[in-house]
């Protein structure tokens, strides 16, 4: 694994962040204790609300009232009674960042220390096997910039890979080595196995199939970031670039490659989820939306003043 060469300007940026997400949360964090959530209960949408804290709305009235607990995230999200909660901290001077591992009752079971700061967070459906992606600074291949470290955690064995760049990866059949290798966005299959991410190296995005058990990546298209794998395991949801600085949401059918662009034509900086098989969700302009999956229909605002959603059970 590389070593990070922390550089002063980028430094001192990412520390500005992670200290203005500390104060802010602070800021926003009622007094008092949160209500008890089970993260478990089915017909619930959980979220993380405009104070920080992760809350709850019945799935059948998302606009109606909210359960707010005392956990606090700057990226959350939940399955099958496991949860990961990324905090924002500075340590040292440094942007850092905890990755709580939280059981059904949102306790916390173990702890993972992290460079950077929050950027993306997923649990599979069978709430087996964790992955996190923090944003990093003063990667020798990314002199004065930005890049991002990804995790995954195997909650049955207890083992974490804290950063994967040094994943076996394909392209065009071939193993692929070179320094700038980022990757970010995973989302797992139905067996804790079969995972997908976005891969980036020498400017190019590209989506990646990956075999955990055997520790290997390949390049499956170009131009996919942040997917996000159908209930069903046929489709992905993904964000697609259209600028340098926004990103149009798309679906795109595993067994042709056939990809839909999304009735959203608001830029989407965001891993959506899906709420069934036939709709997503997504965080934009501090409301979490959603939108018909086939490409139809029109964008709906599914709950204000929201993000990290996750779909409770």
């Amino acid at each position: 694994m590389k070593r990070a060469l922390i550089l002063a300007t980028a430094t001192v940026t990412l520390a500005a962040i992670a200290i203005a997400y500390s104060v802010l949360a602070a800021a926003a964090d009622p007094a008092g204790p949160g209500t008890a959530l089970d993260t478990a209960r089915p017909g619930r949408l959980l979220f993380r609300d405009e104070s920080g804290r992760v809350a709850s709305v019945a799935a059948t009235d998302p606009g109606g009232p909210r359960q707010v607990s005392d956990t606090s995230c700057q990226r959350f999200h939940a399955a099958a009674g496991t949860a990961v909660c990324l905090i924002s901290e500075v340590r040292s001077g440094l942007p850092a960042t905890s990755a709580l591992i939280l059981d059904h009752d949102l306790h916390e079971t173990r702890r993972i220390q992290l460079a950077g700061i929050p950027s993306r967070a997923r649990v599979s459906a069978s709430g087996r096997m964790v992955s996190w992606t923090v944003f990093v600074t003063g990667d020798s291949y990314n002199v004065g910039g930005f890049s991002t470290w990804t995790g995954i955690l195997d909650t049955r064995t207890g083992y974490p890979i804290i950063n994967m760049e040094n994943i076996q990866l394909y392209l065009d059949g071939k193993r692929y080595h070179a320094a700038d290798v980022n990757y970010w966005g995973v989302t797992f299959g139905a067996d804790d196995n079969l995972f997908y991410a976005t891969v980036a190296t020498r400017g190019r995005t590209y989506l990646v199939q990956g075999d955990y058990a055997r520790w290997e990546a390949r390049v499956l298209r170009a131009d996919v970031e942040c997917p996000s794998l159908s209930p069903d395991g046929t489709r992905l949801a993904f964000k697609k670039r259209s600028s340098p600085t926004t990103w149009r949401l798309h679906v795109l059918e595993l067994a042709t490659m056939r990809e839909t662009a999304l009735a959203e034509t608001a830029s989407v900086d965001d891993q959506a989820l899906w709420l069934s098989n036939t709709a997503v969700a997504y965080a934009r302009g501090g409301g979490v939306w959603s939108v018909p999956a086939d490409g139809t229909g029109t964008p709906s605002l599914l709950i204000p003043h929201a993000g990290s959603l996750t779909v409770s059970g």
